[in-house]
């Protein structure tokens, strides 16, 4: 069984027009965890009938970046064609590639009613041949997410990869995993993860107890595991709870980063720049 390396309580800050993060990295101890470049979890912010926003047009390039929204109504728009409205259980996967230009705006519907909005943003690096792909854009809706119920007080939401057999439809080019584990009572699982992967866990709400380490990960908090076994066991000791897990091949690869922009050496990162200024990432419309 693998071990708990850590247990670290993640940063509080702001972004775009107010909206709190919880963020597990880039912080200034943890800078990424290979493959993975950051992990926010947004809100939960109740905005009032007319108050929300979302985030306007910015660049990205050289990654792939996963929003699984909690709550609230989303719409992404960018200048590679992608269109989709995001709702309440949704994932979107957007593999930037060369470079695009995208928003995420609160839906009409949202701002006009108002309501809580929450979600979890991960980022993922590219391998370096594929830095330069054409960015291209897929959403899948809460009802194609394949779920495995382990019992009638656990399931398993496959968002990203695959666990007991069962694939999300989400095509990566990096092995990686993604599962939302939620326990509606107190009970334990455990989980096949690849050694070759490293593995880490987001308590999004609950709390999971490590009794060889005589630990205990409450909410807010990443559990970050070594990678002994491929077995992760998994005991929730709250009346209900759901743990995002997270699993993916490191690259091993040297990364340049600049804002929204990743690149491998600083030669691309200027290449990156100047392409955006020269209109190469497209207009968004």
């Amino acid at each position: 069984m693998r071990k708990v390396l850590k247990i670290k309580q993640c940063m509080q800050t702001f972004e775009g027009d107010g909206i709190p993060v919880t963020r597990a990295f880039p912080v200034s101890d943890l800078r990424d965890n290979d493959p993975f470049l950051l992990f926010d979890h947004f809100g939960p912010i109740n905005y009032q009938p007319g108050g929300a926003t979302g985030v306007p047009a910015h660049p990205h390039c050289g990654f792939e970046a996963i929003t699984y929204l909690l709550g609230g109504e989303i719409e992404h728009r960018d200048s590679w064609g992608g269109n989709a409205t995001i709702k309440t259980g949704d994932i979107q996967w957007m593999t930037t590639g060369s470079g695009l230009i995208h928003s995420e705006l609160v839906t009409e519907k949202f701002k006009k009613s108002g309501g809580i909005m929450q979600g979890l943003q991960i980022w993922v690096n590219l391998p370096s041949k594929y830095k330069n792909v054409k960015p291209w854009y897929q959403h899948i809706k809460k009802d194609d997410i394949p779920i495995i119920k382990e019992s009638n007080n656990v399931s398993i939401k496959v968002l990203v990869g695959e666990i007991k057999d069962v694939k999300s439809s989400v095509q990566t080019y990096s092995p990686v995993s993604i599962l939302d584990v939620n326990f509606f009572e107190s009970n334990q699982i455990s989980l096949d993860i690849s050694k070759n992967q490293i593995a880490m866990v987001y308590v999004i709400n609950g709390e999971l107890q490590f009794i060889e380490s005589n630990t205990i990960a409450s909410k807010g908090q990443m559990v970050y595991f070594d990678q002994s076994s491929t077995e992760i066991k998994l005991t929730s000791i709250s009346s209900s709870g759901s743990y995002l897990l997270l699993a993916g091949e490191p690259l091993k690869e040297s990364i340049i980063r600049h804002g929204p922009f990743v690149t491998k050496t600083d030669e691309e990162m200027q290449k990156a720049i100047l392409d955006y200024q020269n209109g190469k990432m497209g207009i968004l419309k």
